[in-house]
């Protein structure tokens, strides 16, 4: 079993492996995204089951769990998906669910991205949907390595640009036992209908 992929790893050999799925529905100009599925337990479902409860565009790329490839956001271009390309010039705004896991930081959900209004906004629902949790949206608190502002992080090419969520495994139900691999997650209650509420109220 392949565990985990060089950073320079491309994202179209990555598209293309076998077992990869590549998923875009599009409604509203609102979006949410999760590229790192499979890879980031949990991701892909709060992506897809937000997505759907407020009538929002999402796109995702789901690993099977025998592949751990990780593709830094910056590579993930529309240049090599029709998909994504088709997703990025529908919406808006988007908001793109990652997962971390750092001891220190077990509770807190961190807000990143450059559309910094749109932080505020979605940190504003998830705080009283989610009081177990620090909701953090000040981008200087934020580690810099996960403050997703690179003007080429996917999440930031919308026309208004987006939101990078990270969020720790107790948040996206997973775990971070490499035997859990692949097996079902289950968000925290109330993350999904926040972050929907998030989607609909944004004008």
């Amino acid at each position: 079993m392949k565990l985990y992929r060089a950073e320079s790893a491309l994202f179209e050999e990555l598209l293309g492996h076998p077992g990869v799925e590549e998923v875009v529905e599009l409604r509203s100009t609102f979006g949410f995204m999760a590229f790192h599925g499979g890879l980031e337990g949990g991701t892909e479902t709060i992506a897809r089951e937000a997505a759907e409860a407020a009538g929002a565009s999402v796109y995702a790329v789901v690993q099977p769990a025998t592949l751990r490839w990780h593709v830094p956001s910056h590579q993930v271009t529309p240049d090599y998906s029709d998909a994504l390309a088709a997703f990025l010039d529908h919406v808006d705004v988007a908001v793109a669910v990652h997962g971390y896991g750092r001891r220190d930081r077990a509770n807190h959900l961190l807000l990143g991205g450059q559309n910094r209004d749109l932080a505020t906004h979605v940190a504003a629902r998830l705080r009283p949907a989610l009081p177990e949790f620090e909701i953090i949206d000040d981008l200087d608190a934020v580690p810099p390595e996960m403050r997703g502002v690179h003007r080429d992080n996917p999440v930031n090419r919308p026309r208004r640009g987006g939101v990078q969520l990270e969020l720790p495994p107790r948040a996206r139900g997973a775990s971070p036992s490499p035997a859990d691999w692949g097996k079902e997650c289950t968000p925290t209650p109330g993350l999904v209908a926040a972050l929907a509420e998030a989607a609909t109220s944004w004008e």
